[in-house]
């Protein structure tokens, strides 16, 4: 009797995930000839972005990413492309996964966004235009995940399409459209109209074409089979009703979806170069073990630079985000500083803020008329001034009324440098209040969102300062060491993977049955 033929296990096919975004900051080699050339970033959603089609693209999944052609950040210039090079530039490889929207509203940029507010929609409209019209057909994605607002038409296409879509909320920012103008752009809205967020309930397409606008932000998360904002606390808050300066529209959508077990929230992490270890931009590089010698040097490097008094035993504050008396927090910084330094003026303490914004010119004023040179710095923000801040500086401060994710509060951890926080969306997600007898937690938090809180938090981290040099290294040793286990890009990418598998009901990466 013939012996039965074994059944070889047949390969199951990787479904295809198109990622959507206005930035980025890198893409791995092998994705495509222009991989090497792609760096257009304005915040964190670059980096995340980045990171995730990387870890991927590592892990074997079919993924691909479609991004506007900013030719002069991409540092392309076709008129000094020989014949060769153009031929292979415009034709792209066969199997390139780089999908670029061109039109030349994008070509001549330096910024991903504009300050002119008129201007931001029309790259948005261009960028979905393309990506409906020309680069769906050519990916024809499994998935596809669109992300922040400049994206929000495409869920609705998707849905149409009947592609499951995932948009991701970075913030709260909008822009309101009409259907006319959609349709000026060259994009078919008749096809998804009614997947659309209105201002009022639409009464048919005719009626609402010009005279019923369209919510940008709203769309993407009304459209969209799954959502995420970049941290829980945050997707809580706004489902609670926090913060009242959030459109009740878009609380209202995303609380539909949260409730639908449709949400989730995933923190970003800060770029792989926010290395202490290899960073290039501070004058002496440390690990979690070599950190005490290490920060004083940077410390007397820094104080040269912005002009304190260089003392390697001052307690340094240091202040990295923008002035933004909104969201960041600056006036209650402000509001006490003066007091908190002439409280501590014995223990020589220093605050230095490397930023720009509207809040600037209170910190010039406290600065000249109390006449705290040496003491206080208020400089412009720099890259690499910034990045020496935070190997310099013993404390980070981040006292900010909301926070949908924040970056500094890692960042200062992986440097060393205490962050002072409001307990509030990604900082409370991130940071939790010290306590040094129970050798847990990595920073000062303040639950009260006032000028007294943040003094409160401040007087705390000077206490935490004034102890035995050897306790106080172990302890930043220890917060070093758990923020490089803990804020990592592959941490980040994971949690976006499950929910791809979750969303497909498969893996992303080729398995046998």
């Amino acid at each position: 009797m013939a012996r039965a033929k074994k059944k070889q296990a047949q390969p199951v096919e990787r479904p295809r995930i198109l990622i959507v975004t206005p930035e980025i900051t890198y893409l791995p080699a092998g994705m495509g000839n222009m991989a090497c050339k792609l760096n257009a970033k304005a915040g964190g959603l670059a980096d995340v972005s980045a990171s995730l089609v990387a870890a991927l693209f590592d892990l074997g999944a079919d993924v691909h990413v479609a991004l506007p052609h900013y030719r002069r950040m991409f540092h392309v210039d076709i008129g000094q492309l020989i014949s060769d090079e153009l031929r292979v530039y415009k034709s792209r490889l066969p199997d390139s996964r780089i999908h670029l929207a061109e039109d030349r509203c994008f070509y001549y940029r330096d910024t991903v966004y504009s300050n002119a507010q008129n201007d931001n929609p029309k790259l948005a409209l261009a960028f979905s235009r393309e990506v409906v019209n020309n680069i769906l057909p050519t990916v024809q994605p499994d998935l596809i995940h669109c992300n922040d607002w400049m994206t929000g038409l495409i869920p609705a296409a998707a849905r149409r399409m009947g592609i499951p879509c995932l948009f991701t909320v970075h913030n709260i920012h909008t822009h309101h459209l009409s259907l006319a103008q959609i349709e000026d752009s060259g994009i078919d809205a008749a096809e998804f109209w009614a997947n659309l967020y209105y201002t009022r309930v639409p009464y048919n397409y005719e009626e609402s074409r010009s005279t019923n606008p369209i919510d940008m932000q709203a769309s993407g998360v009304f459209a969209s089979h799954f959502i995420n904002t970049v941290s829980p606390t945050f997707l809580k808050e706004i489902v609670n009703g926090w913060h009242d300066f959030i459109p009740v529209e878009l609380r209202q959508e995303i609380r539909n979806k949260y409730e639908a077990g449709c949400a989730a929230g995933i923190l970003n992490a800060p770029d792989p170069s926010d290395n202490p270890e290899t960073d290039p931009l501070i004058d002496v590089r440390y690990t979690a073990d070599s950190h005490v010698e290490a920060k004083r040097a940077n410390k007397l490097a820094f104080q040269r630079k912005v002009g304190l008094e260089e003392n390697a035993d001052a307690p340094l504050f240091f202040w990295p985000s923008r002035l933004d008396p909104a969201q960041k927090g600056p006036q209650l910084l402000s509001d006490i500083l003066y007091r908190f330094m002439s409280r501590h003026w014995r223990e020589r303490v220093q605050v230095a803020i490397v930023a720009n914004g509207a809040y600037q010119k209170p910190f010039y004023d406290i600065l000249k008329f109390h006449e705290l040179y040496g003491r206080l710095a208020v400089c412009d923000f720099d890259q690499a001034l910034s990045k020496l801040g935070f190997a310099a500086s013993d404390f980070t401060l981040v006292p900010s009324l909301f926070e949908p994710c924040g970056l500094p509060q890692m960042v200062g951890q992986l440097y060393g440098s205490l962050p002072v926080v409001h307990d509030t969306g990604g900082l409370h997600d991130t940071v939790e209040h010290l306590d040094v007898a129970a050798d847990q937690g990595n920073g000062f938090v303040f639950k009260i969102y006032d000028s007294r809180g943040l003094e409160w938090a401040m007087d705390k981290a000077l206490e935490f300062y004034k102890r035995e040099p050897a306790e106080r290294a172990r302890q930043v040793s220890r917060v070093m060491r758990e923020g490089r286990k803990r804020f990592t890009h592959d941490v980040c990418a994971q949690a976006y993977i499950r929910i791809y598998e979750q969303m497909l009901h498969r893996p992303l990466v080729r398995s046998f049955e």
